[in-house]
């Protein structure tokens, strides 16, 4: 990355690493691991930031790039429901109401460079360069503008890991970590030196890390502990020299930004909300093994969707629904209240059922579902159809999100209840 002398005022970077606690980035910062962002977090503040409800990357990212909640914005999860229907949909960035942090830059007249933003495919035209983060499928509609596929492919960019071969094979997974790592490093080196107001640039390699090897995170003995920390200490360098590079071209320590969207941490067991919902007896399938919840049967009163979010079987929203207006918060009340008393041997399951009203404000937030219920650690809530049982694990997976230990780390100290929808203004403000 070469220097320019050229110094520009109100220029903005943003650098983000999906999946890292606020906790975890501490310790490596503490432990010279992550030395660089160790003295930044000694000159500035690092901040325990709450992420989206639900606790992922499709709606944290969103909050994150458009300032609002899902009731604004629109994206719930990876996936929603067709309306009036039960058949699942894959929301993708056409389908962002609201907009984004480089939309309102662009009216300014200002130039974004937008690198490995997640829930942004497939890539619209913008007033800069932007490259799609997962989950981009196809890096031809990944790229804005079109001209940049080839240039990308030559310098061996991709856009995410295989993950289900990496869940599978931790050698191929620290190999892909690897390979993503040098053409994101590729695409940074290719766009810094254009003119640009706003940069932003999104390292999606830690969340793939603690899905598949949390325990090696976390565990000295493990025998990938070393890589772990390696891998970190690749990133801090990398954060080395877009900090020292910022810092001389343009100027302003209080115009970069470090964040993540979500917290993580091991999993101890999953929840399976349906299977706990028919259990209940408020979920009823029309066979023994249900395909999807095109499956619901008579009598549903209320089904879940990944990966904590529970929905009514409203009349007025579904077809074959039974729940009338005046019968929905007696229902969910119940629902909250029998949830937030289920145990594990003998460990609190839920930490908290919210209702979507206290969660979504906008005039999408009827869109949403009824209740969220956010899992104690170690407790990861899912929405499979297809098991029977409301405990179990899945092969493979070692990490979960948390909601509460996201991070963002500023030079100016933003209080103490951030949450990341809160981030958008803090970064417009810069350029007022």
């Amino acid at each position: 990355m070469a220097i320019s002398k050229k110094k520009k005022k109100n220029r903005v970077c943003v650098l983000g690493l999906d999946g890292v606690p606020h906790g975890l980035l501490l310790e490596l910062a503490r432990r010279g691991v992550m030395s660089t962002l160790g003295r930044i977090i000694d000159s500035g503040r690092l901040h325990k930031m709450k992420a989206s409800l639900p606790e992922i990357s499709a709606v944290s990212w969103t909050d994150f790039m458009t300032g609002t909640n899902a009731g604004t914005h629109g994206i719930f999860g990876f996936t929603d429901f067709k309306p009036k229907s039960y058949e699942i949909r894959y929301p993708n960035f056409h389908d962002v109401k609201a907009p984004t942090i480089w939309d309102t830059l662009g009216k300014m007249g200002l130039r974004s460079i937008v690198i490995n933003q997640p829930s942004t495919y497939p890539a619209r035209s913008i007033e800069g360069v932007l490259i799609s983060g997962f989950v981009a499928v196809d890096l031809a509609k990944a790229v804005w503008p079109p001209s940049l596929k080839d240039p990308l492919e030559q310098a061996g960019y991709q856009v995410d890991i295989d993950t289900l071969k990496s869940r599978e094979n931790a050698g191929f997974l620290w190999q892909e970590l690897i390979k993503t790592f040098m053409g994101w490093q590729k695409a940074l080196n290719m766009f810094w030196e254009e003119p640009w107001d706003y940069f932003e640039f999104v390292l999606t390699g830690p969340d793939r890390l603690h899905h598949f090897l949390w325990n090696a995170v976390v565990h000295p003995s493990h025998p990938h502990h070393q890589n772990v920390l390696e891998y970190y200490r690749q990133i801090d360098r990398l954060i080395n020299k877009i900090y020292a590079t910022f810092r001389k071209t343009a100027g302003d320590e209080e115009n970069i930004f470090f964040l993540s969207d979500h917290g993580f941490t091991g999993i101890l067991r999953e929840v399976y909300l349906n299977a706990w919902l028919e259990k209940e007896k408020f979920l009823r399938f029309s066979k023994p093994q249900p395909d999807s919840l095109e499956d619901i049967g008579p009598k549903t009163v209320a089904f879940a969707l990944d990966p904590n979010r529970i929905y009514l079987n409203s009349a007025s929203r579904f077809p074959r629904g039974t729940v009338k207006a005046r019968e929905a918060m007696a229902i969910r009340s119940e629902i909250a209240r029998r949830l937030e008393k289920l145990e594990f041997e003998g460990r609190k399951v839920v930490r908290k059922v919210w209702e979507g009203r206290e969660v979504y404000d906008g005039p999408l937030a009827s869109q949403g579902p009824d209740l969220i219920v956010l899992g104690e650690p170690g407790f990861d809530m899912k929405g499979s159809v297809k098991r029977r049982e409301v405990f179990g694990r899945s092969p493979g997976l070692q990490g979960m999100h948390t909601w509460d230990d996201a991070f963002f780390l500023s030079k100016n100290d933003f209080g103490p209840d951030l949450a990341i929808r809160d981030t958008a203004k803090i970064i417009l403000d810069r350029f007022l």
